[in-house]
């Protein structure tokens, strides 16, 4: 299953990567007309190579390799609408900025954005029409009710992935319905795999040569989230190996230290605009200091941009609700663009957060949390974040339901963190730019 999902997102880069030569070429076709000759394609070839790199780097930022944008059409052509002008934008600097190439394409950069955004909006409608009513991955669930419906429930809300749920009875043979169902992949509840009858019935079903998977896994694969349910304390030590984590974090430590300092630097400048309009709304302070609790329970002072009234809390603890009256104007504008974070890279330069890791909670909520979340303490192994999977895959958390969500994404993430899943995040967090809230 894991291999479907990456080949799909391969297979969706592979076809922008084409579309945009294409489009390269039929711009070059059109823009020279009789002039056009293999000279003018091979002059043109190297820039727009190098330009279409950063192309491809903002479709990523904008989502454009998440499988669910392609089902929904609004958001496809509205972010698409935005990658594109920001990749105009992108063109016209590099190429009137620098002068390397000798190349000033005006109505033929123009032409190029256009065609290629034709070409890779239709690419996808293409790409998502077979995937959703063709080469489906037919799939069943042997497991308890609750686990078959939350699944189930999961997979049709996410038909891009290409699963088909096939209706499976564990009462009646298993080998007999993987035959008549033409069954690709069967989801086994790891409680149904202690059954002797049913092992052995797996057992005999091997020869098939069909795909078995837990269901915690399978969960995890398509979810992208532990089910918080379905492990158990054995779960923990057999996937959180920490002490195999040493290089990471050293690597991880120094590509904190060379991102916070440029993003810093690129945002310093609009530093004192915030800080005086803060200061001329209702004069209080600048910044907001809360404390935080980081790797292995450590308390800190968290910063931020003041986005609330003065003595909003009044002492107390409250978590913030949707349209929150506390907010002041010019900070419903800094939440807006997420400038009220941007202070927490002095944070990420002490060392008391990463750019990326679990979000740094309140004392009092951690309190609460860990009386009401199973394992939830096991967040604090490793440091938090400025960014992290949870941020970019679930809302902002306003209760203990939407932290126990959360959390599942931090487990999934406390798992499978690596440099490279790291350098995603951080680019998808730039997608947070272009939301709202």
């Amino acid at each position: 299953m894991t291999r479907g999902l990456n080949l799909k997102k391969i297979l969706l880069f592979l076809g922008d990567l084409s579309l945009l030569y294409l489009a390269l070429f039929l711009t070059l076709l059109l823009g020279f007309w009789k002039e056009f000759d293999r000279n003018v394609f091979i002059e043109h070839l190297l820039p727009f190579s190098i330009l279409y790199s950063s192309w491809l780097i903002v479709f990523y930022i904008f989502g454009f390799y998440d499988l669910s944008l392609i089902r929904r059409k609004i958001n496809l052509y509205s972010k698409a609408s935005g990658a594109l002008l920001i990749c105009l934008i992108i063109g016209v600097i590099f190429f009137y900025s620098f002068s390397a190439f000798r190349l000033t394409p005006k109505t033929n950069l123009l032409l190029n954005i256009v065609l290629f955004g034709i070409f890779t909006i239709s690419w996808r409608e293409i790409f998502y029409y077979f995937f959703s009513s063709y080469f489906l991955n037919k799939t069943a669930i042997l497991g308890t009710n609750n686990q078959i419906l939350t699944l189930s429930q999961e997979i049709f809300n996410r038909p891009y992935l290409g699963y088909k749920i096939v209706n499976f009875n564990s009462n009646q043979s298993i080998l007999t319905q993987i035959k008549e169902n033409d069954i690709d992949t069967l989801i086994v509840a790891d409680d149904l795999k202690s059954d002797p009858k049913i092992a052995n019935e797996l057992y005999q079903s091997l020869q098939i040569k069909i795909n078995f998977m837990d269901f915690s896994k399978a969960y995890e694969l398509i979810c992208q989230k532990i089910p918080l349910n379905s492990i158990d304390l054995t779960w923990f030590l057999e996937n959180l190996r920490e002490g195999e984590k040493g290089f990471y974090d050293r690597l991880k430590r120094g590509f904190d230290i060379i991102f916070a300092t440029i993003i810093f630097l690129i945002f310093s400048p609009l530093f004192p605009l915030v800080a005086l309009a803060i200061k001329i709304e209702d004069g209080g302070p600048i910044l907001y200091k809360q404390e935080r609790i980081g790797k292995n329970r450590r308390k800190f002072l968290l910063f931020k941009f003041r986005s609330m009234k003065k003595d909003a809390e009044n002492g107390h603890a409250i978590w913030a609700k949707e349209n929150d009256k506390r907010i002041t104007n010019i900070g419903m504008i800094l939440r807006m663009t997420h400038l009220d974070e941007l202070p927490q890279m002095i944070n990420v330069l002490k060392g008391e957060i990463s750019l990326i890791g679990p979000r740094p909670e309140r004392p009092e909520f951690v309190s609460q949390l860990e009386k009401e979340i199973p394992h939830y303490h096991l967040r604090h192994i490793i440091k938090p974040g400025f960014s992290g999977w949870a941020q970019i895959k679930f809302r902002y958390g306003r209760s203990v339901i939407d932290s126990r969500e959360k959390f599942q994404y931090d487990l999934f993430y406390l798992k499978n963190r690596s440099f490279l899943l790291d350098i995603s995040i951080l680019l998808r967090t730039f997608q947070l730019l272009f939301k709202k809230g």
